[in-house]
């Protein structure tokens, strides 16, 4: 079975994004809980913690949480028996968690952003998107941990009336009896969650926005449309758009995604958030899903979609997202749209040897 970690890209890509976070060395010595740590993104920002642990004496610990250890040590293979490396048990679907382990700092991560599941599991993507958070603030109130940062989503800001990016204030209209909206509405009342918790108990905590991360950290069975489309790539199947592909969005490479994240996290104001958001990657579906044909010399075409297809869709038209708040704390995009595409494609063909 194929392993990201028979990449040479994939190494050399998280040294080329780490050259840039000097808050790395900060976290030396420290505990880092991440919740969804086998996932897209958070999977990029494990990897730069153990890419740094072999490089240096010191290392952080990674305190990895996830439904299934097979599915963590399967992921992270080698390093999943290290002595910096740790599995917690956690499942942001259940009310039976308990976390034993001393953490410093926690990235959450965990919930369900695939839009099949969200379509079919609506009542489970609302509820672990809020309990799952209200667990792990609890957590940090008995605990002591220095700082959350929660992974929330572009999803919050609803359906825009311009072509202009959203500002972090910028909130636009959400259907609140649209089911497919359990996601969006679920994040904006777990944001509204952490500052209620910084108000009431002094738990600090820090909020980022994605947009819409790639890259070859996405599991082969990712039904989002940019990690679907680069397997297929990789593979030299052609790809099918369901729609004219005109939305426009904020892409990012999910290393470029980690690295905001360790700069928020380290540098972010508390209950502030930030949209994580490369200027140079806002572009339209279609437009991605030329750059991934290109990388992977495969034909696009385009097929109506199906009734039950279309109600998975993302119905915001624009979630293009400024950035000059993240950009403020010192942050800046390695991968445009184009050279982060073809690096993904490459890495996925490298993993599968």
């Amino acid at each position: 079975m194929g392993s990201i970690y028979n990449s040479p890209k994939w190494f050399k890509d998280i040294d080329t994004v780490s050259q840039n976070l000097s808050e790395l060395s900060e976290l030396a010595g420290r505990s880092v809980l991440i919740t969804g740590a086998a996932g897209l993104i958070c999977s990029a920002v494990t990897d730069i913690f153990i890419r740094y642990n072999e490089m240096h004496s010191v290392p952080i610990h990674i305190i990895a949480a996830g439904r299934w250890p097979e599915e963590m040590s399967d992921r992270f293979k080698e390093y999943y028996t290290k002595d910096y490396f740790e599995y917690v048990r956690y499942d942001a679907s259940k009310d039976d968690n308990k976390i034993d382990v001393k953490a410093d700092y926690i990235i959450h991560g965990a919930s369900n952003a695939s839009p099949k599941s969200i379509i079919s599991e609506p009542v489970e993507t609302m509820l672990s998107n809020f309990n799952g958070l209200h667990f792990m603030l609890n957590y940090v109130k008995e605990s002591g941990t220095k700082r959350l940062l929660y992974i929330s989503s572009s999803e919050v800001y609803g359906i825009k009336n311009d072509d202009g990016p959203f500002k972090e204030k910028d909130y636009g209209y959400i259907d609140l009896l649209n089911s497919r909206n359990s996601y969006s509405v679920g994040k904006r009342a777990a944001e509204t969650l952490c500052a209620s918790y910084y108000a009431e108990y002094g738990v600090e905590s820090v909020i980022v926005r994605p947009g819409h991360i790639y890259g070859p950290t996405a599991s082969p069975n990712d039904d989002r449309i940019s990690s679907a489309f680069a397997y297929a790539a990789a593979h030299g199947q052609k790809l099918v758009m369901k729609s004219a592909g005109a939305q426009l969005r904020s892409y990012c490479h999910c290393l470029d995604c980690a690295s905001a994240i360790i700069k928020v996290l380290l540098k972010g104001e508390p209950v502030r958030a930030y949209n994580i958001s490369n200027p140079d990657s806002i572009v339209t579906i279609r437009q991605m899903a030329e750059a991934i044909a290109k990388a992977g010399n495969v034909e696009l075409v385009t097929e109506a979609a199906s009734e039950k297809e279309k109600q998975s869709f993302n119905p915001m038209d624009n979630s293009a997202l400024e950035a000059e708040g993240l950009m403020g704390l010192g942050w800046k995009g390695t991968y445009d749209i184009n050279n982060g595409i073809a690096r993904t494609v490459q890495i996925i063909k490298e993993s599968m040897q």
